[in-house]
């Protein structure tokens, strides 16, 4: 009797057994002639090779439906054991829908508002995207869909994720930690984003190999960012010279996307931010595009929608002498 080992490292176990082994007691039942033993994250077969290379076809599309709706049940384990063409089906519906990541616990992620379709629509015919608009608009959290799901229909190798390390009201130098814990809290509605859209050790895996990384935009310096999809965030507190610099990192086969909301630019008085005039300087360029959100995008809680439209009012009123 022949056996293999087969490991779901990047999952967790739970997810893919289920509670108490109810997921895999039902692929075992697909399975009569093998013994199969799940400990931690392994899976042992033992049987003949025929029948192995059977449930390590069947195995990886359990994994692959999961890896892309974010979760599985028996009823779904028994619709693809039984039937293979399941899954093409199934990414032909996500398509016709307009879902852009099946999220984890079964989350569907897709344009909401207008404009962030017009941000989806423009990342299929242009590889530099500028989305401006204030907070709440959900132009990082699209950005970030496109980018994960560039990365499940493997349309790129890795996703980079950055934002400018300027402070906003506090001092990282006066923070507790090392230069990571420094600036993972600054980092966080990234890893957030994330989080809403890959399994937790999925995401563990992808951050501990390099997949996806999440740096400050200093560490992009002098580097060639090849099959990848690149998110330059809080592009308002960038510099000209930084934003510059982050879109001449494009690589080959690669997408970038550039967010920030110029009404909040946390850059000394004496630096100007880059932000501000890209359209000016980019926006005649064929392949580049400039996406602007407003209050009508704003998809966070109702009084947002009114508190940006309270201080847009203020800001246009003459200032008292």
């Amino acid at each position: 009797m022949n056996e293999r080992i087969i490991s779901i490292s990047s999952y967790d176990p739970v997810e893919i057994y289920g509670v108490n082994d109810k997921n895999l007691d039902v692929i075992k039942s697909f399975f009569p002639k093998l013994k199969i033993i799940a400990r931690g994250d392994m899976v042992k077969v033992m049987g003949n090779n025929e029948d192995m290379d059977s449930f390590e076809d069947k195995f990886d599309l359990l994994l692959a439906h999961y890896e892309r709706f974010g979760k599985l049940g028996t009823i779904e384990i028994e619709q693809i054991l039984q039937d293979e063409e399941l899954l093409p089906a199934q990414a032909d519906n996500e398509n016709d829908n307009g879902i852009l990541v099946h999220g984890v616990s079964g989350k569907l992620i897709k344009a909401i508002t207008k404009n962030q379709q017009r941000m989806v629509d423009s990342s299929n015919t242009n590889d530099l995207i500028f989305a401006i608009g204030p907070a709440g608009t959900g132009k990082t959290y699209t950005a970030v869909a496109l980018a994960v799901r560039a990365l499940k229909r493997k349309e790129i190798r890795r996703i980079i994720l950055t934002r400018p390390a300027v402070e906003a009201g506090e001092s990282l130098g006066f923070l507790p930690g090392d230069l990571r814990e420094k600036l993972d809290p600054y980092l966080q509605p990234l890893y957030d984003a994330l989080r809403d859209m890959i399994p937790t050790q999925k995401l563990l895996k992808y951050l501990e190999d390099g997949t996806i990384e999440v740096a400050p935009l200093a560490f992009m310096r002098g580097r060639t960012l090849d099959n990848a999809f690149a998110i330059l965030d809080e592009a308002q507190n960038a510099t000209e010279l930084q934003l510059k610099m982050f879109v001449t990192r494009m690589g080959r086969s690669a997408k970038f996307i550039v967010t920030g909301d110029i009404t909040q630019i946390d850059l000394p008085k004496n630096q100007a931010s880059g932000l501000v005039k890209a359209d000016r300087i980019l926006g005649n360029i064929n392949g580049i595009d400039f996406i602007y959100l407003d209050q009508k995008d704003v998809i966070r809680h109702s009084l947002v929608t009114k508190i940006i439209k309270a201080y847009d009012n203020h800001s246009d009123q003459p200032k008292s002498k």
